[in-house]
């Protein structure tokens, strides 16, 4: 076999077919392709990804126990009380991320209310005084102010923290990482920058980011220790391993939603069907429970404020939309409206992530030329948003308040459903009260119930015409920002539309056709189903019409399904995460494994020298090697197992090296506990510029045998490519080895990484699949 042998690169800086890393998956900092990528704005090959703005490598997670001598000799010698340790140390984490992730999210709106509720406050001020241009400036520079701080933050400090972030952790909980999605900085800058855009006025969410903050606290939490704080219990360090980590990120991304919508149901529901891609009854209990600690923190600091100390938070709430006095009885016809709503949604739902697609692909072209550019971008659109929310009003007519002496009308605050914008004492601007208002209070006036004459047809038509548009050309630029809220706001107010439209002719409230409105553009833009509509029960405290919100979200994602993907998988597939699906390829059932593993395969001896280790390492990015044992230790060459590049590079530097070509297992096991090999936290493991071997050492031998994964997966070469590759998902694995179905060959032909079963290798080698995809 040829062994060690380095991968070629060709002078553009691409890859040559067919010796693309076979043997790991993931490539050296110094092998990052960039203007291919940069100029054909596609991503041309699974091992990088762009990440903001910036095009970063991809690694895979370790998600398979490695069943070494030093595993198994590190699980017979705990004790009951060190077991007892660890399951202990599990809830005890979860609890910490509901409490943190609880906290954030009750800040975040805390700030977001008292920051938008202070301009929205200065404005209409300025506009009771007739003093309209200044309460426009006014407006768009606390706007403008707004938007640039929180886009410096994110070009400056982490542009990861850009977007939603829910398809990075949909990626990270497949198995896919890319740099710094996960970071501190990311973080810091998701909290901060997500305050500052949504009050910034921008048609965007914050439980989008809310989902990417709860699991980067996840991440935060399940580092295993630091040494740098001196955290460095044993019991810490059981948590050194992607997979404990994964089932805590799984944990921090149901409490962001928890912790954005107040729906501790939706929460668990929405990291089953959508986020996780690996689940086990054990998970579903610590995230049911990870959510109850953010829903009883949220209602704590909730009541807190119903006292009035939390500025103009007030009683406001979270995210809580209470259409539950509206009458749930409906009729025949009523079923029909719903089935047109659906249908409806479902056609502008995928219109909607067509044109994100588009707008996403155009401004990564303007980001990718630097922060400037960046920050130039979200000023241009803070501009225009002002301009839209401030100016669209003028153009709808002033309405006589409702004679109803229980409600305030004009509104003199924040908040509230009747605005006077510019109206006359006495009278109000629908179309104010919709624009000049936070997303949230704009989502309750259209699911008000028992307001059929507060909004009319033509504002509601504007409206929606508005949002729709601002959504997505909002959507891309450099601050945090979710989907849901732009989604639920135009699906809201075409809901509303359509309920005032056939109003006469209905029993249905136009507060509930504005929820039915909004679960069918969810439902044709984000493609889930259950989680979406515990969600928006949970939201709107309306059991009655659990019938009807499921039925319209069946409608609109099966209608949807017929034009595009939803939109978190259309991110994931544009910014070049390799994502696995649940399901293998069409063109995947004419080939079998041995068809797309090719040389240069990489082996090792059982007992191999530190120089052709070292040469291996250098020359190669790959991140495992099978070890093959060969005579005199074995009678015949046979494969000893799989060891990983992060365990040689500790291994390596221990330095138990042996003159003779000898089993020193034994030694190893004396010198090394089995958490010197655990993973250490983000970029804080062994690398390789910090070996040392002299000249001397390079012709030594060191056993291998005590750090190989003794049981690694393997699969025959005649096994067919769709079924490895369900395998290969469903076992969450980074490597799978395919070995021969005859004898007296070697014993294994190759090694399968996620890069192997992606389209544009298998593609790229078959060109004639191209007609059967």
């Amino acid at each position: 076999m040829d062994r060690g042998e380095p991968i070629d690169i060709e002078s553009d800086g691409m890859f040559s077919k067919g010796r693309l890393e076979r043997n790991g998956s993931g490539i050296s900092d110094d092998m990052i392709i960039r203007e291919p990528l940069l100029k054909k704005r596609t991503n041309t090959t699974s091992q990088i990804a762009i990440v903001g703005a910036n095009v970063c490598p991809i690694e895979s997670l370790d998600y398979e126990i490695v069943e070494n001598d030093l595993f198994k000799q590190d699980w017979r010698s705990r004790k009951k009380i060190q077991i007892f340790q660890y399951v202990v140390l599990k809830w005890t984490l979860a609890l910490l991320i509901g409490l943190a992730t609880g906290l954030v999210g009750f800040f975040n709106n805390l700030g977001v209310e008292n920051i938008a509720g202070f301009k929205l406050l200065l404005t209409n001020d300025l506009m009771l005084k007739d003093r309209y241009f200044k309460a426009f400036l006014a407006f768009a520079g606390c706007n403008l102010g707004l938007a640039v701080a929180a886009a410096v933050l994110c070009a400056y400090i982490a542009p990861a923290a850009a977007g939603s972030g829910i398809p990075e952790v949909k990626a990270y909980l497949n198995g896919v990482d890319a740099y710094s999605i996960l970071a501190p900085s990311t973080l810091f800058v998701k909290i901060f920058g997500s305050v500052l855009g949504v009050s910034a006025g921008f048609v965007v969410g914050k439980e989008g980011p809310m989902v990417h903050t709860g699991a980067c606290i996840a991440n935060l939490l399940g580092q295993g220790g630091s040494r740098k704080y001196h955290l460095t219990w044993r019991w810490l360090r059981y948590f050194k391993n992607d997979r404990d980590r994964r089932d805590l990120i799984t944990c921090g991304a149901a409490a962001g939603v928890a912790a954005a919508f107040r729906a501790p149901v939706g929460g668990v529901l929405f990291a089953l069907e959508e986020a996780a891609s690996w689940w086990r009854s054990a998970l579903l209990w610590r995230t049911f429970f990870t959510t109850a600690v953010v829903a009883v923190v949220l209602r704590a600091l909730i009541e807190y404020c119903w006292s009035g100390k939390c500025g103009l938070f007030g009683q406001g709430g979270l995210i809580m939309f209470d259409v539950s006095s509206a009458i749930s009885t409906y009729s025949t016809q009523d079923v029909l409206a719903v089935l047109i709503l659906g249908i409806i949604g479902g056609i502008f739902g995928s219109l909607y992530n067509y044109f994100v697609d588009k707008v996403l692909r155009t401004y990564s072209i303007i980001n990718e030329r630097g922060a400037s550019f960046k920050i130039l971008l979200v000023i241009t659109i803070s501009l225009l948003t002002s301009c839209c929310s401030f100016g669209l009003p003028w153009l709808a007519k002033c309405t006589p308040c409702p004679t109803d002496p229980k409600k305030q009308c004009p509104t003199i605050g924040r908040s509230g459903n009747y605005k006077s914008f510019q109206c006359s004492e006495g009278h109000y601007n629908d179309l104010a009260s919709l624009f000049l208002n936070t997303n949230d209070d704009a989502i309750r006036n259209l699911f008000s119930s028992g307001t059929e004459e507060e909004f009319s047809l033509y504002s509601l038509f504007i409206f929606f015409v508005a949002i729709y548009c601002l959504g997505i050309v909002t959507y891309g630029i450099a601050v945090p920002a979710g989907l849901f809220i732009p989604v639920i706001l135009a699906g809201a107010s075409y809901g509303r539309l359509v309920g005032t439209l056939i109003g006469s002719i209905s029993d249905l409230d136009v507060g509930l056709f504005a929820l039915l409105g909004a679960a069918s553009f969810l439902g044709g833009t984000m493609r889930m189903t259950v989680s979406l509509c515990v969600i928006l029960l949970e939201l709107t405290n309306d059991l009655l019409m659990l019938p009807l919100v499921m039925l319209v979200l069946l409608i609109s994602k099966t209608v949807a399904d017929n034009f595009n993907k939803g939109v978190y998988d259309q991110i994931v597939k544009m910014k070049g995460l390799p994502f696995m699906e649940s399901h293998a390829e069409p063109y995947m059932r004419h080939l079998v494994a041995g068809d797309v593993v090719s040389g240069p395969l990489i082996t090792f001896n059982g007992v191999e020298k530190v120089g052709n280790i070292l040469h291996a390492l250098k020359t190669t990015g790959h991140n495992g090697f099978p070890v093959i044992d060969e005579p005199p230790i074995s009678e015949a060459p046979e494969l000893c197992g799989l060891v990983l590049r992060s365990h040689l590079l500790v291994l390596l530097k221990g330095k138990k090296f042996s003159s003779e070509r000898v089993l020193t297992g034994d030694e190893v096991l004396q010198r090394f506990d089995a958490f010197d090999f655990a993973k250490a936290g983000s970029g804080k493991g062994v690398k390789l510029e910090d070996l040392h071997i002299e000249e001397d050492e390079m012709e030594l031998y060191v056993d291998l045998h005590p750090i190989t994964n003794a049981s690694p997966y393997t699969v025959v070469e005649t096994m067919s490519l769709a079924k490895a590759a369900l395998l290969f998902r469903e076992l969450g694995l980074r490597h799978l080895c395919v070995v021969p179905k005859t004898p007296g060959r070697p014993p294994i032909v190759g090694i399968l990484t996620r890069h192997d079963f992606t389209p544009e290798h298998i593609l790229g080698i078959y060109p004639n699949l191209k007609a059967q995809k």
